[in-house]
This record gives C-alpha cells, sequence and structure tokens, in this order.
C-alpha cells in the first residue's frame, strides 16, 4: 500500500469554503477515480509562522502502479480546481508514504 499524503496549509478566511469543497468535492472525487481504497484527514496541531490552518489528507492507493495511474489520468484536474478556486490562499506539498507496519 502506498499513501499518498497533502499537506495543506489554508488561510483563515476561505478556511469554512475550503472545508466545505473538500468534503463535498475534493475526497469524494478523489475516490471516485477508484485508485484509493480509503481516505483520512487530520488536522496538523501546531500553529504555523506564517498563520493559516493546517491539515493532512492521505488518501491509501493499494500500489505504486495505480498511483502512477492517478499522476496520468487524474491528478491535474484535482490540481486545476484547486488552484483555481483557492489560488495563494492554499499552499500544499505532496508526499509519498510507504507502509511498514501497524501495530
Amino acid at each position: 500500500m502506498i499513501i499518498y499524503n497533502i499537506t495543506i496549509n489554508i488561510h483563515e478566511s476561505v478556511h469554512d469554503t475550503w472545508m466545505a469543497w473538500i468534503n463535498e468535492f475534493y475526497i469524494p472525487g478523489m475516490l471516485n477515480t477508484n485508485k484509493f481504497n480509503k481516505a483520512r484527514m487530520v488536522k496538523v496541531l501546531v500553529d504555523e509562522d506564517m498563520g493559516g490552518i493546517t491539515y493532512s489528507i492521505q488518501f491509501e492507493s493499494p500500489n505504486a502502479e495505480v498511483l502512477n495511474q492517478f499522476y496520468r489520468e487524474d491528478a491535474d484536474l484535482f490540481e486545476r480546481e484547486s488552484r483555481k478556486k483557492f489560488g495563494e490562499l492554499m499552499l500544499t506539498f505532496k508526499t509519498e508514504l510507504a507502509l511498514i507496519s501497524e501495530h
């Protein structure tokens, strides 16, 4: 399993609009690509010097091949939509994580 992690810092001025969009469009849309088995969203419990509120959204993909298929077929749409809606009020970085063990 590969975890596709998106860390997002969202400006307070658009937080509520962003939160609704994430829950109504972004996460369901990502899951509807059928490239992820499940998603979780967590709040990062640290105060950022730059302000804003930070979240991590983690999508579980069965393997690297399926995740690469997502990059080829779907990623640009989600990137364009989020930039169009929130622009510079949303800062993101993405990482791929491999699950080693669960206890």
